[in-house]
């Protein structure tokens, strides 16, 4: 067995739920809700929409219910369409190391596979606790994204093991899942370079559908190719490079989103916040003291100072700073086009200037700094924040939860709440909670 394959088949064989602790129960039921308050903000966006059009009338033997729809399709599809939601407004969880990610696109594959094999919470609780800990291990291991990969690799890699260990493949059906998982599904960075699209809410969507697909194949005896990793022209020699792999538990240090933003201006988003309860008259420049990977991602590209739409403006430092100065705290309308081309919005982002320091470097990723220094008529003011709101040194508890569905819609909160006990229920009557709310 390749030897990436059988870290990862270990591992997955020693997890179960009666061996998870506490706290990653209670944390991942969180993030599962977390997810569906997420979801719940695209349930009518326009990927969302496309993608009905073209896959939401697919059935089969093999159905799987939509998010708030009485509506089942054929399960990979419905992973497809679930996860974009989840994923669209950039509001799930994240996890920061040499790659930064969201372990909560493998929710919807994990419901989905268990619902498919009449399951119950407890096993999506297990299955999500493989995906998660695999997804931010590789994310430990390497970094893909200067090489010009995307991190959503990880993604089908993580989630074709929790599909898999949910549908107890014996090792030979197992490698065949991840094999046929990532095997056609290397997916470039250039999905979040330059002006970005609505793919940029897709992508892993598609990888995580692709697993399911896989791991249905692999059940059903369809090989994959061998040395996934370690061959000759295998993940190894032709993405990442040389990589040693040892899982480990991480639920516990990954992040809930208290913005709809970039995580890597979660910090700047409330700082912002922060400042401008100080704001007197006008703002005359603005300094950002920020870090390396932030830079790289979320500023230096010209179109992050003029962004023409959603996917690039919520993946903007300089306009999500510029938003919350002027007008307070980024939700989910904060991307509308009127926004987008607000003279106040353009007009300070000109007077902005950033700053890699390298204090602010060494403390990344256990710390996620920044410092912002706002002039106005009054002189300068600033604020400094390491931890922001929902950073896993600064933990969401289940009232932040709660308090992020009123933000989104009240309606959502009852479902909250009950999927505070979704151990107690069947796959099938977790989505049945979900669907309570209707799009």
């Amino acid at each position: 067995m390749d030897s990436v394959v059988k870290e990862i088949k270990n591992y997955a064989d020693s997890v179960s739920y009666s061996s998870m602790k506490e706290e990653e129960k209670e944390a991942l039921k969180m993030r599962v809700a977390d997810s569906i308050i997420t979801a719940y903000t695209a349930r009518r966006s326009p990927p969302v929409n496309a993608l009905m059009q073209v896959l939401g009338d697919v059935s089969s033997k093999e159905v799987t219910p939509l998010y708030f729809r009485d509506h089942r399709i054929f399960s990979p599809y419905a992973v497809m369409i679930n996860g974009c939601m989840t994923r669209y407004m950039d509001y799930n969880d994240t996890y920061l190391s040499k790659e930064a990610l969201h372990p909560s696109d493998n929710v919807p594959p994990i419901l989905a596979a268990a619902q498919m094999m009449e399951a119950d919470g407890r096993e999506v609780l297990r299955g999500l606790k493989i995906a998660y800990d695999v997804v931010c291990s590789l994310a430990d291991a390497v970094s893909i994204r200067d090489r010009g990969w995307d991190h959503v690799n990880y993604d089908s890699i993580s989630s074709s093991a929790g599909i898999a260990s949910i549908f107890d493949l014996d090792d030979d059906k197992f490698e065949n899942a991840v094999s046929l998982g990532i095997i056609n599904n290397i997916s470039m960075r250039q999905t979040r370079a330059g002006k970005l699209s609505m793919w940029k809410g897709c992508t892993v969507a598609y990888q995580t559908m692709s697993s399911l697909l896989a791991a249905m194949n692999a059940r059903s005896g369809l090989t994959g190719p061998s040395d996934i990793f370690d061959g000759e022209m295998g993940f190894k020699k032709q993405v990442s490079g040389p990589f040693d792999l040892k899982i480990s538990p991480h639920v516990m240090k990954t992040m809930i989103k208290n913005y709809p933003v970039e995580y890597h201006a979660m910090s700047a988003a409330q700082a912002a916040a922060e400042i401008r309860r100080k704001v007197k008259g006008k703002i005359r420049s603005v300094k950002v003291d920020t870090f390396k990977v932030a830079h790289t991602i979320i500023i230096k590209d010209p179109e992050k100072l003029r962004p023409e739409n959603k996917e690039t403006a919520d993946h903007s430092m300089p306009y999500i700073i510029a938003y919350t100065l002027l007008y307070g705290e980024p939700d989910v309308n904060s991307y509308d086009a009127r926004y987008l081309r607000d003279q106040k919005i353009l007009d300070l982002i000109d007077r902005m200037t950033f700053n890699v320091t390298k204090r602010f470097d060494e403390m990344y990723p256990e710390y996620l700094p920044v410092r912002i220094e706002v002039e106005d008529d009054e002189g300068k003011k600033d604020v400094e924040i390491d931890v922001p709101k929902g950073h896993f040194r600064n933990q969401y508890t289940w009232s932040d939860v709660i308090n992020k569905a009123e933000r989104v819609d009240e309606k959502l909160v009852d479902i909250v709440k009950d999927l505070r006990d979704l151990e107690k229920m069947s796959a099938s009557e977790i989505f049945e909670v979900i669907n309570r709310v209707k799009a």
